[in-house]
């Protein structure tokens, strides 16, 4: 019900700021436009999405070697549009891509690990862009007075944003699930989901410390290539300016994006973060000089790409076969644990042996072959 209230306000503040503007305004801007100059735009999140994928599957073990590179694309596209259409913190994917890796033959372990490190190496990425974005506000305004007003509270954020990522890959390291557990124990909680599973849980904590412990390069090319990911969203600034007539200037463009990352992330808890992105770009192009008409269709435009990457999003999975993964991941996310048992075991390398072909034992609950029993 709150969400929905969320979403109901967002409608509102985006429809009052347009009201504001003018809408007649906002649509000769647009209508300036044409159809290579909105194709062009969307190059910079071809990018963006190519490089993190990229960025993803440098975290995959050896099992998804074999796997091409356009499936994991597609695979983390279609993560990624339920984590955009989900309420659940932009997480809700996160288990479904593992999933669709199980389909691949990839073991639950090493699927879950890879999710969980991409997701930390993103973030990390995250608040490094949006360190330098304020740093070059700083630099770029000066001393004014939206510089004033803004940077001091951004600074803080990032700052507390830093400490729980910090604290999330230092709990990875004491092992992540198991002291979720143990913690649910200590506050006199009992969840019998989690208490089934604890052996599975110890399974997924092994695999995770272990990439820490004997893939370090792995974790520093991801976080660089999800880096490198953030500047694409620099480079979609850089272009709307463009084409929207305005001075486009490569710093500034990083600043802005880098800002315009940092509000999003902050109103994660408003679906889609509707209205609050829409009005603090508006307020962040006006802080760097450029017209509300501008600052607001800006924002539309960048709209306008993330319901393109929506439809893409649906497309790829179909593509790839998670309509059913999708129905069966859902609920699990609203219990902040995916179940790694929903999918098809991977069958044994030596039949009857329990093991998967990775040498790791199969759960009980699989068949004498390894596969699971409906």
């Amino acid at each position: 019900m709150l969400r929905l209230f969320l979403l109901f306000v967002g409608f509102m503040t985006l429809g009052l700021i347009v009201w504001h503007i003018g809408p007649g305004n906002i649509y000769d801007a647009a209508t300036h436009l044409g159809p290579v100059a909105l194709l062009v735009m969307l190059i910079p999140s071809v990018i963006m999405y190519v490089v993190e994928a990229y960025g993803w599957k440098v975290t995959l073990g050896p099992s998804a070697k074999d796997i091409p590179f356009w499936r994991v694309l597609a695979i983390r596209t279609a993560g990624e549009v339920v984590n955009v259409t989900t309420p659940a913190a932009y997480v809700g994917g996160e288990p479904l891509k593992a999933h669709l890796l199980r389909k691949h033959h990839v073991p639950m372990e090493e699927a879950f690990t890879s999710v969980i490190i991409a997701k930390t190496t993103m973030t990390i990425a995250e608040v490094l862009f949006i360190l330098l974005g304020i740093a070059l506000s700083v630099w770029l305004l000066g001393g004014s007075e939206s510089s004033g007003q803004t940077v001091p509270a951004a600074l803080l954020s990032v700052g507390l944003l830093a400490s729980v990522t910090a604290a999330f890959v230092f709990v990875q390291r004491q092992g992540l699930f198991i002291w979720l557990l143990e913690f649910v124990r200590k506050i006199g909680l009992k969840i019998a989901y989690l208490e089934k599973r604890e052996e599975q849980l110890r399974s997924l904590d092994r695999a995770i410390l272990g990439f820490y412990r004997h893939r370090r390069p792995a974790f520093c090319a991801s976080t660089g290539l999800f880096f490198l990911g953030w500047i694409a969203e620099a480079l979609e600034v850089y272009v709307i300016i463009y084409y929207l007539g305005g001075p486009a200037m490569a710093l500034s463009a990083i600043a802005i994006g880098a800002l315009s990352v940092f509000i999003k992330s902050s109103t994660f808890f408003i679906p889609g973060s509707l209205g609050a992105q829409d009005g603090g770009n508006l307020l962040l192009l006006n802080a760097f000089g450029y017209s509300d008409v501008t600052g607001i269709t800006f924002a539309l435009l960048r709209r306008f790409r993330e319901l393109v990457w929506i439809g893409l999003g649906l497309l790829c999975l179909a593509l790839v076969g998670g309509q059913q993964q999708f129905r069966k991941v859902v609920p699990t996310t609203q219990g902040l644990i995916p179940d790694p048992f929903l999918l098809p075991r991977v069958a044994p390398a030596v039949p009857g042996s329990g093991l998967d072909r990775n040498g790791i034992a199969l759960p009980a609950m699989a068949g004498k072959n390894g596969i699971e029993q409906e």
